[in-house]
C-alpha cells in the first residue's frame, strides 16, 4: 500500500450555524481542519495509508485534534510537541451574493514557532512515497517555511514524490517576506504542482493569456491555461505535472468546478459540474488535491482517469459540512459513472 506524508498546520475551526452572519451568532459549530491534514484524512478515506507531521501544544485542545485525526485513520507518531496553543480560524458561510468571511486567529501557534531540526525527516519519510505541502505551510512564519524546504530536500534526497498546492492566502504573509520571495525555492522540489488561476498570478505572475476571472459567469475555458501550465513548467522543470483547477463562481451558493492536467505534452480536461447548491466549499481544493494524488497513485499511467476522480471527490466535498471530504472511493467513482441523481442509497 502506498504511504502519503503531510505537512502543515491543523487548527480549531469555529463555524455560524448555517448561514448567520458573526454579528448574529450566539453560538459555533466547533471541528477541526487545515490544508494538509484535509488530504490526508481524504486518502485515509480512500485507504491510502497517511501520517500527518506538525507541531501541536500540549494541552487537551491538541488531544482532542488528535483524537480526531485518528478516527479517521490518519497517523500522527512524527508530530512534534511544543509552544503554547493550536490556531483557530472563525467561518461565517455566505449566501447567493454575500461572500463567505474567514478571521484567522493563528499568531504565535505551535508550529509558527517550529524551527529547522526538530523533526527528523529521514525517518518521517522511511517507507513513503509520496509528500505533500501547501503554500499555507510557508505563509505562517520564517521557521514553518524552512522546515518546509527542510522536508522537501529530505524527500528529494529520498526519491519521494513531492506534491505541492499553491494556495496564495494574502492574510497569512505577515512576517515580512512575501510569497514570490519565498515560494520559488520550495516549488523548485516539487514533480506535482496544484494551483488556480490566482494562485499562478499573485505568487508568480503567470496568468493565462485573455482570461477575466471576474468576467466568467461561471463559464471557464479550460484551454486558456495550458499557457499556465507551460510556463510553471518552463519555470520549475522538476515538475512532471501541473493541474489547475477551475471555479466558475455565479454566486455563493452556485458553481461550476472542473480542472485540467498538463503533463508537459498533452491537456487533459475534466468534465464539469455544475454545483447549484453548496454546503461548504472550504476545503474543496484540498479534497481535489486528495483525490489526484489517490488517482495518481492508483489509476498510475492513466492521467485522465485521475483528473476525473479529483473533480469528481471535490465536487462531492462541496456538498459536506467542515474541512474534511468525508467520501469512500466508491461514492467517487459511483459519481465518475454519471450516478449524480442523489437518490437515496438502500
Amino acid at each position: 500500500m502506498p504511504k502519503v506524508i503531510t505537512f502543515g498546520e491543523i487548527m480549531l475551526r469555529l463555524s455560524t450555524p448555517g448561514y448567520l452572519r458573526f454579528s448574529q451568532a450566539r453560538e459555533f459549530a466547533a471541528t477541526f481542519g487545515g490544508g494538509e491534514a484535509n488530504v490526508a484524512v481524504s486518502l485515509a478515506n480512500y485507504g491510502i495509508e497517511t501520517e500527518f507531521v506538525t507541531r501541536f501544544p500540549k494541552n487537551d485542545i491538541a488531544q482532542s485534534c488528535i483524537r480526531d485525526l485518528h478516527s479517521y485513520g490518519v497517523g500522527t507518531k512524527h508530530c512534534i510537541f511544543g509552544g503554547d496553543r493550536l490556531g483557530i480560524y472563525f467561518l461565517e458561510t455566505g449566501a447567493v451574493a454575500r461572500a463567505s468571511k474567514v478571521i484567522y486567529d493563528r499568531a504565535h501557534s505551535a508550529i509558527s514557532e517550529i524551527e529547522k531540526g526538530m523533526i527528523d525527516w529521514d525517518k518521517v519519510f522511511e517507507g513513503a512515497d509520496w509528500f505533500h505541502w501547501t503554500g499555507i505551510t510557508p505563509a505562517i512564519s520564517q521557521g514553518a517555511a524552512d522546515v518546509c524546504l527542510e522536508a522537501i530536500k529530505a524527500a528529494n534526497r529520498l526519491g519521494v514524490t513531492v506534491s505541492c498546492d499553491l494556495n496564495y492566502r494574502k492574510n497569512l504573509w505577515k512576517y515580512g517576506k512575501t510569497a514570490s520571495e519565498v515560494m520559488p525555492a520550495l516549488v523548485e522540489g516539487c514533480d506535482v504542482i496544484l494551483g488556480n488561476e490566482e494562485d499562478a498570478e499573485k505568487v508568480f505572475g503567470i496568468k493565462p493569456e485573455g482570461f477575466d476571472v471576474t468576467a466568467t459567469k461561471g463559464e471557464v475555458n479550460a484551454a486558456e491555461f495550458e499557457s499556465v501550465c507551460r510556463q510553471l513548467m518552463a519555470k520549475f522543470p522538476r515538475a512532471k505535472k501541473v493541474i489547475i483547477t477551475l471555479r466558475g463562481s455565479i454566486n455563493a451558493n452556485h458553481n461550476t468546478w472542473g480542472g485540467v492536467l498538463f503533463d508537459g505534452e498533452k491537456l487533459y480536461q475534466s468534465p464539469r459540474y455544475d454545483i447549484t447548491h453548496i454546503v461548504d466549499r472550504v476545503g474543496g481544493g484540498d479534497s481535489f488535491m486528495g483525490g489526484l494524488i489517490y488517482g495518481l497513485l492508483t489509476y498510475a499511467g492513466d492521467d485522465q482517469k485521475a483528473l476525473n476522480f479529483a473533480v469528481a471527490a471535490s465536487c462531492l466535498k462541496h456538498t459536506i459540512f467542515g474541512d474534511y471530504n468525508q467520501v469512500t472511493a466508491a461514492e467517487v467513482e459511483n459519481l465518475m459513472k454519471g450516478d449524480g441523481s442523489g437518490r437515496v442509497s438502500r
